[in-house]
């Protein structure tokens, strides 16, 4: 720091020149004020630069000059007051920099283990002070205790000086300044190397950087050492890009965390998710053939984590899902709602058909209403291959280990993966009906378990929770007729608009009803495995229409069919008579006699009225205009069919 030429802002004092002033708080004998800036330690302060706040003072005479910030601040305000210097603060008090504690938070255990040394080395001056030593006396005392020396004592005394004793830590903390000037890098070749480094094929930095110094080399210029760059991209690359760039969307997803969801609110039967499960297991199917890997599709209670129903066979189908969804309906009721994802048999349209938030499949007005859309049942889509998402997925983690590695199933469990195959791999293959019933055996003791931790099982089974929310609950029970739309496979199609016929599968279906629903698109409800049965028609809102049955083919020369078409033929014929009668319909002539009469027209009166001359028997002579090139044209084609009619009398009277 450097000395001002004038009195006026002036920041550096000799002693002599303080004494003289008389100052509040310093004394005023230069003798004395020296001695009492050597029990203060100014000789040892420093600024928050680390340069020291007494120097030699230039010119003639020498001695020592004091910088202002080290005065009281009584001091400082009666020579800001008289113009002398400005009010140069000391370090600014703790309270006042909002950011210091903020700072002292960030910095590491070594930092903070200094920090609170220091501090308890300026409590142990400040309590031989209280016993009457001077503070001198006390620096020197306690420096010969810690082993620190008497300047840096002092020092640590400047650094806390008028900030209180409670933030006092931040001031102390040491503030090195580590690390020098960052290395210089080619831009382009920083480019390379970060370009090289995330990749998804998940280099190593060894050899990104091998790489990138054959290119400096070829090109003439330096690189930093590979302990700098790897520092550097740690440094400068989010942990985010690095995650996303070398190991994809899904592992930058699993960095974040979860949200934690929970079923407090919930009771038995407000929810319901579905899902499907492949079992490790080889089967042989019911019709016999290769051995197969059944999937089965179950349905488990949100709330108690029951598991309510389910349908096992070859592939995930819609069929299936039918089948699961009506043995809930069946056994427990229907729910509020229904989690699922999309994959092709839950998102169908004939579970899902008619729901706005349907992710498959294009979103029509014709489509048909599928059967949680019918019943009222919202719809909640999850996304697929999140187990996350689906509380089932932990219960098809259990029945891994307690169903498809069961004793029962040894010898032909598969093993999860192709590289986790079991030694007995393929040595035997279950049958269908004993599968079956392992499986339904395993899902019963998975329900009744006892010993549940978590949530708000408190050591009961899922049985138990299921039963006591169950029993206070209001549950929506199926009629037959929701059963039998459960139950019954959907297809969208349009009467015939002539007969009000209906095919379905090669087969033919109609019954007088189906007159009126000529031309109109219709869902039909059948039953797959008896499509000689009767069919069931329904609007796009799922309103029952009608029941259509089978109009079977018969034989070219049997009587039968001709005495059932002509039975037909009479039931509607007496059909339309009798509801002409009913409707009662009036003649072509009484709904003549009943027109209005026809009346005669106004005639308007014209605006003015234009005067006429007769000009007698002689037209006015007119000047002969000529005759343009096409009327020439139509006079000669005049005369020549004037002449082929004369030449035609001509001929008739010969």
């Amino acid at each position: 720091m450097q000395a001002k030429d004038s009195m006026t802002g002036r920041e550096w004092f000799t002693a002599a020149e303080l004494a003289e002033l008389a100052l509040p708080g310093l004394p005023a004998e230069k003798r004395a004020l020296n001695r009492w800036a050597n029990e203060k330690g100014w000789a040892y302060r420093k600024d928050q630069c680390g340069e020291l706040l007494v120097r030699k003072r230039a010119g003639r005479g020498g001695g020592m000059e004091y910088h202002v910030s080290l005065l009281p601040g009584q001091a400082r305000l009666a020579l800001a007051d008289r113009g002398i210097s400005a009010d140069i603060p000391a370090l600014p008090p703790i309270e006042q920099d909002v950011g210091g504690w903020r700072w002292f938070d960030a910095q590491s255990t070594k930092v903070k283990a200094e920090a609170e040394l220091r501090v308890r080395i300026i409590h142990e001056v400040e309590v031989l002070e209280e016993t009457g030593m001077s503070r001198t006396s006390a620096v020197s005392e306690v420096s010969k205790d810690c082993g620190k020396s008497v300047a840096t004592i002092w020092n640590w005394i400047g650094l806390v000086e008028g900030i209180a004793p409670s933030n006092r830590l931040p001031a102390l903390a040491p503030r090195r300044r580590g690390g020098g000037v960052t290395a210089e890098i080619d831009p382009e070749l920083w480019s390379i190397l970060k370009s090289d480094y995330l990749r998804p094929s998940e280099p190593t930095f060894a050899s990104c950087y091998d790489r990138v110094a054959a290119i400096a080399k070829e090109r003439g210029l330096s690189l930093p050492s590979k302990r700098t760059l790897s520092r550097r991209v740690e440094r400068e690359i989010p942990r985010g890009i690095v995650i996303k760039r070398r190991k994809g969307a899904e592992a930058l997803r699993r960095s974040i965390p979860a949200e934690r969801r929970t079923v407090e609110h919930l009771n038995a039967m407000d929810i319901v998710n579905i899902d499907g499960h492949k079992f490790d297991v080889w089967v042989v199917p019911p019709g016999g053939g290769k051995p197969v890997r059944p999937l089965m599709v179950a349905l488990q209670d949100v709330y108690s984590s029951k598991v309510l129903s389910w349908c096992i066979d070859l592939t995930e189908n819609t069929l299936q899902t039918q089948i699961a969804l009506a043995g809930l309906f069946r056994d427990w009721g229907i729910p509020k709602a229904c989690l699922l994802d999309n994959g092709r048999a839950f998102a169908s349209k004939a579970i899902t058909g008619g729901a706005k938030t349907r992710f498959r499949f294009k979103i029509r007005e014709s489509d048909p209403t599928g059967i949680l859309t019918a019943l009222g049942i919202q719809t909640h889509w999850a996304l697929p291959y999140r187990g996350q998402s689906k509380p089932i997925e932990r219960a098809f983690r259990d029945m891994c280990d307690r169903i498809a590695r069961h004793p029962a199933c040894e010898g032909a469990y598969t093993g999860n993966s192709v590289v986790n195959k079991p030694e007995n791999y393929g040595q035997r293959a279950m049958g269908w009906d004993e599968f079956c019933a392992h499986v339904a055996k395993g899902i019963a003791e998975h329900n009744a378990r006892k010993g549940r931790t978590g949530r708000h099982y408190a050591g009961r089974s899922f049985d138990e929770v299921f039963t006591e929310s169950y029993a206070r609950s209001a549950i929506g029970k199926a009629t037959p007729e929701q059963l039998r739309v459960a139950l019954l496979t959907a297809e969208q199609k349009t009467v015939d608009r002539q007969t009000g016929m209906i095919s379905l599968f090669g087969n033919r279906y109609w019954s007088a009803e189906c007159h009126d629903l000529a031309g109109r698109k219709v869902t039909v409800r059948f039953d797959p495995d008896k499509l000689h049965g009767d069919i069931f028609l329904y609007d796009q809102e799922g309103h029952f229409l009608a029941t259509a049955h089978l109009h079977e083919d018969q034989g070219f020369d049997t009587q039968a069919g001709a005495v059932a078409s002509s039975k037909r033929l009479a039931a509607a014929r007496k059909a339309v008579r009798e509801g002409e009668e009913a409707e009662r319909f009036l003649s072509a002539e009484q709904v003549a006699a009943m027109q209005p009469a026809a009346q005669a027209p106004q005639m308007p009166d014209p605006g003015a009225v234009r005067m006429v001359r007769h000009r007698g028997q002689t037209a006015a002579a007119l000047k002969a205009l000529p005759t343009p090139q096409g009327e020439q044209t139509i006079s000669r084609e005049s005369r020549v069919f004037r002449a082929l009619q004369a030449s035609n009398r001509l001929k008739i009277v010969e």
